[in-house]
């Protein structure tokens, strides 16, 4: 029986590995923690100084974290805050946004999507030309377009009222939403669309059992994309409403600039707060379907 003897002085196969401390991590996760602090700061400024009373923030300051923490600021911001002669705080622009926003994500996005889905599987005679005017439109400054769309608005019945605004979110959403669902649509394999065909399946068959439930990742990052536009949009929001209908940006700025009595810097800090906390919430929510959604197909075409 030959002798077996094992080579115990050879040396390990496979790929040497990477130090953990090596001078390239240590620059990025360097670069990392620098850039990290400097957009995190403001908020943790925002943050104390929301929780501290006046008394405190007069000694100066900012960066303490509060000796004594009180949320009436908070309750300030949302109920009594005056906003001109209304002193009811953010609660009513809270409830005009909310008005404002889930028409106008539902309308835009399900006129996006269809017309997506049209463009990607139903080529129909002159649709590149349409989908070229549409995309163009995307790049149009919508500052240009004001006025025009004031007189419309108020031609059609709608200036100042929230379904106006609802019909404004919603056109200037179209480019962008269409060219999305259209790059997503185009990346699901054209056999899947033709079998269906095959099978005697027509468009809104085919669009509600077979394209929507795969379109989920899109239709986040759609969603995140609007919910973000149209609730920290200021301008079109003080311009096409009425003091009644003011969404909730728009009463920010009227507590933040308001010259009547002690300005009060923790009443406006929690204001600024509580007006961005709709697309956070919804952002970290579905942070992983918005990625899922870009890398399957949101940027290509």
């Amino acid at each position: 029986m030959a002798d077996m003897t094992t080579n115990t002085s050879a040396e390990p196969r496979g790929p040497k590995p990477k130090k953990a401390f090596s001078r390239g991590n240590i620059f990025l996760y360097g670069t990392l923690i620098v850039v990290s602090m400097y957009y995190l700061l403001p908020l943790y400024v925002m943050i104390v100084t929301s929780l501290k009373g006046m008394p405190e923030i007069r000694m100066g300051n900012v960066f303490s974290p509060p000796m004594e923490i009180t949320f009436e600021p908070w309750v300030k911001a949302w109920a009594e805050a005056c906003t001109g002669i209304n002193c009811d705080g953010l609660s009513r622009g809270f409830g005009n946004s909310v008005r404002i926003l889930i028409p106008s994500i539902v309308l835009s996005i399900a006129i996006a999507s269809i017309n997506g889905y049209a463009l990607s599987n139903w080529k129909f005679k002159g649709s590149e030309t349409f989908f070229t005017i549409l995309i163009i439109g995307a790049f149009i400054p919508y500052q240009t377009m004001l006025y025009p769309i004031v007189i419309m608005l108020r031609e059609i019945g709608l200036m100042g009222s929230i379904w106006g605004l609802v019909l404004v979110h919603t056109v200037f959403g179209m480019p962008i939403l269409t060219l999305l669902f259209r790059n997503y649509f185009s990346s699901i394999p054209e056999e899947l669309f033709k079998a269906a065909r095959v099978d005697g399946a027509g468009f809104w068959q085919i669009y509600f059992q077979i394209m929507l439930p795969m379109a989920l990742p899109i239709f986040v990052v759609a969603i995140i994309l609007q919910v973000t536009g149209i609730w920290n949009d200021f301008l079109f929001g003080v311009i096409y409403t009425k003091p009644a209908t003011y969404p909730m940006t728009v009463q920010l700025n009227n507590i933040v600039n308001s010259v009547q009595g002690i300005k009060e810097y923790n009443v406006n800090m929690a204001a600024t707060l509580l007006t961005g906390l709709v697309p956070l919430i919804i952002y970290f929510a579905s942070g992983k379907l918005f990625v899922r959604g870009i890398a399957a197909g949101a940027v290509k075409g």
